[in-house]
């Protein structure tokens, strides 16, 4: 036979968690047409991949590459596919591009990433969003969940508040035609100012829904500071009344006085897993967080949404009580660097403390001027992980990968992106995971490592096909990496740099990286719930 791909002398690590075996793999017509030991037959394409691991290709499950509308500037999606990410999922943490009632209304809810006034939104609906989409032909399989503060805007508008019932169903309305239109389920921003005064009441009847379907419900906990035990008890808890199979993202202890919570934390997750709950969560594999600055203010200052914040800021009396807050927290002010900046680029790369000591005031005057300058669009990112937490997150069998990132371009000088800095797991999140935790530390054997990042998440979504898995008949989704040699090299200074040992990467069975560089054929597909 004549396949369009051969790929031979390979180790095949094929997702299921086996253990890794010599073997070859052909393709032919966008499937794996074979897979063994020895593969005959001549092909259009033949890859050596002497010395590399053939896996299936990377799904990351927490992806923000449509909430930062890089799917559409940058529809290559390359920082992704350059790490061997063939397939992610948007929708994260509370936002999703629809379904929407009012397009301008709506944009409201990316505003804190994406200059709204340079954007069209031609759809409402979930399936003329993936219409939208297809026209554009990304570079990477994309599907996506609903997000509850994207219902919440579309049915309440700016109203920050507990929802009514009848704000509740149409909410649910609005869900239930969403996951008919194939989105995946629901995801839950609860730390943020639209998220946070949604009751078990409201969250409840949502999850039932997704429950329904079989959906998934992905929560971004209310808080992983040092609420987060009660954080995760409020997730059980409309787990368990939902029905809902419920995935915490990137789950994490944030802050020094957090950390020795960690072993208390896993064991309300595995008490809920003994209890018959499905709870799953996922983590990416750095000590320093990427957010949004304001997230940081005390929870009781984020309530009201962005007006109510802004007026606290700019209120001398209110400013005073807020600055007390702050001072309450002990943040570490050296180490939390500003990654963008809406309206001051020019102060990306340095820390709350330089920028205090440059401006000569105090450091939480500092951080209430960045915000109020940029009106609460800046982001950063902060130290705030331990590595150790990190690694026993990862030990867990119910622990995915994720890079929580966005998919990019290397930028050029006259491009936005230049002056700003964004997290390097957008750039090298795999290599950090595999060429740092697995290969350098030991932390997992490969198949459970790839396990981790193709078939687990894959079944989690329910995907169709045997995606997620290298196997006959299922999508010719693979990446080829070097285990000895694969390597992150984006920093915080500098994360625009693609990693290093990932040298082929197919999608839908055609090549999208060669020899480690964009072939610039892009033929992601929309993946779609069942």
């Amino acid at each position: 036979m004549k396949y369009d791909i051969l790929i031979q002398n390979g180790t095949i690590v094929d997702g299921s968690g086996k253990t890794p075996r010599a073997g070859s793999v052909a393709v032919k017509d966008g499937k794996i047409a074979d897979i063994g030991a020895r593969v005959k037959g001549d092909a259009t394409t033949v890859i050596d991949a002497t010395g590399h691991m053939v896996s299936p290709g990377f799904i990351d499950i927490t992806n923000h590459s449509d909430t930062h509308w890089t799917l559409f500037d940058y529809p290559s999606q390359a920082s992704m596919l350059r790490q061997g990410i063939t397939s992610v999922i948007g929708g994260s943490c509370g936002t999703s591009l629809a379904p929407l009632v009012h397009g301008s209304v709506n944009a409201k809810s990316i505003q804190k990433w994406v200059d709204v006034s340079q954007i069209n939104v031609n759809w409402l609906r979930m399936k003329e969003f993936f219409e939208e989409l297809q026209r554009h032909n990304v570079g990477v399989n994309f599907g996506t969940l609903v997000g509850h503060g994207t219902l919440r805007r579309s049915i309440m508008e700016d109203a920050v508040r507990p929802a009514n019932m009848d704000e509740i169903q149409r909410m649910g309305y609005l869900l239930d035609q969403a996951l008919e239109e194939h989105a995946f389920g629901l995801s839950l921003g609860l730390t943020f100012s639209h998220g946070r005064p949604a009751t078990d009441e409201e969250l409840i009847e949502l999850a039932k829904i997704v429950a329904a379907r079989d959906r998934l419900l992905t929560v971004h906990l209310r808080d992983e500071g040092k609420d987060i035990l009660p954080a995760i008890t409020e997730t059980l808890r409309i787990a368990r009344a939902s029905g809902a199979r419920t995935h915490i993202v990137h789950f994490k202890l944030l802050g020094r006085d957090t950390w020795n919570q960690s072993s208390r934390a896993l064991h309300l997750l595995r008490s809920g897993r003994e209890e018959g709950l499905d709870i799953t969560i996922n983590t990416f594999p750095y000590q320093c967080t990427g957010s949004l600055l304001y997230t940081l203010l005390p929870p009781t200052n984020r309530d009201g949404g962005k007006n109510v914040i802004l007026h606290q800021i700019k209120n001398p009396q209110s400013r005073r009580l807020l600055i007390a807050n702050l001072r309450n927290l002990t943040l570490h002010y050296d180490a939390i660097f500003i990654a963008s900046a809406k309206h001051t680029p020019q102060i990306t790369g340095k820390s709350l403390k330089e920028l205090a000591e440059d401006w000569n005031i105090t450091p939480e005057d500092a951080f209430l001027d960045v915000l109020m300058v940029n009106d609460l669009a800046v982001t950063i990112y902060s130290k705030t992980i331990n590595e150790k937490n990190m690694e026993a997150i990862y030990r867990e069998p119910y622990a995915y990968f994720a890079t929580d990132g966005i998919g990019y371009e290397i930028p050029n000088t006259n491009d936005i992106m230049a002056h700003n800095v964004t997290h390097p797991r957008s750039f090298g999140a795999t290599a950090q995971f595999l060429g740092h935790l697995v290969r350098d530390t030991s932390l997992l054997a490969w198949e459970d490592a790839i396990s981790k990042m193709t078939l687990a998440p894959a079944m989690l979504l329910r995907l169709q096909g045997d995606r997620g898995l290298l196997k006959k008949g299922a999508p010719a989704d693979i990446t080829i990496f070097d285990p000895a040699h694969i390597q992150d090299l984006a920093t915080y200074q500098n994360p625009f740099q693609y990693p290093v040992g990932i040298p082929w990467v197919i999608v839908g069975g055609v090549v999208a990286v060669q020899n480690g560089e964009l072939t610039e054929k892009r033929v992601g597909a929309i993946l779609l719930a069942g």
